[in-house]
């Protein structure tokens, strides 16, 4: 089985960057070993559409992305089935350009989605001014999505072994600003 973890979000955008950080959390941190599965990491940032031709490749994908729902806080954490959302979880993402629940959506029409799971963390800020720092509330988040993460990959016969036990979010997202700025924007 091919198995995809996609990070969606605005990393120019305070919280709204946690799936693209989260993901690059993740390859730093670990490696993932199976004998018949494979698992890549992709850095979707706010692509969308232009993602479809990678996400079709694969067999299973875990989107990370900002969501909200009732009654929720600042860093609570959410995985469900794409396909069987919660009815009090609303994914429409914040600063996208085109949201991946509508990129999910047009590849569901043509029948070509795999199984889809998303892990979904609420935002403390998500806003138009730039700024490069995540909440506390997504910092403390970040162990939960890990431990979502590894244990689901587990289940379907995937292990983790941590080879960077000393990386943390903070460090990850620091060196995703520096690259976002030397780089400029992903089109």
């Amino acid at each position: 089985m091919n198995i995809l973890i996609l990070g969606i979000g605005n990393i120019l955008f305070q919280d709204e960057g946690i799936g693209a950080h989260f993901v690059h959390y993740l390859d730093e941190k670990y490696e993932f070993i199976s004998e018949e599965s494979t698992v890549s990491i992709v850095d979707g940032g706010t692509l969308a559409q232009r993602l479809i031709p990678e996400i079709v490749k694969y067999d299973e994908v875990i989107v990370v992305d900002c969501v909200d729902a009732l009654d929720s806080k600042a860093g609570d954490v959410y995985f469900f089935d794409y396909k069987k959302t919660p009815s009090h979880i609303n994914w429409q993402g914040s600063a996208h350009e085109i949201e991946m629940l509508q990129t999910l959506n047009m590849i569901d029409m043509n029948h070509d989605l795999p199984t889809t799971n998303v892990l979904g963390v609420i935002p403390k800020r998500v806003a138009d001014d730039t700024t490069f720092d995540l909440s506390a509330e997504i910092i403390t988040a970040v162990n939960l999505m890990e431990n979502v993460v590894v244990n689901y990959l587990e289940k379907i016969g995937v292990k983790s072994n941590i080879i960077n036990a000393e990386t943390n979010i903070e460090l990850i997202s620091e060196v995703s600003f520096k690259r976002e700025i030397q780089n400029g924007p992903r089109v």
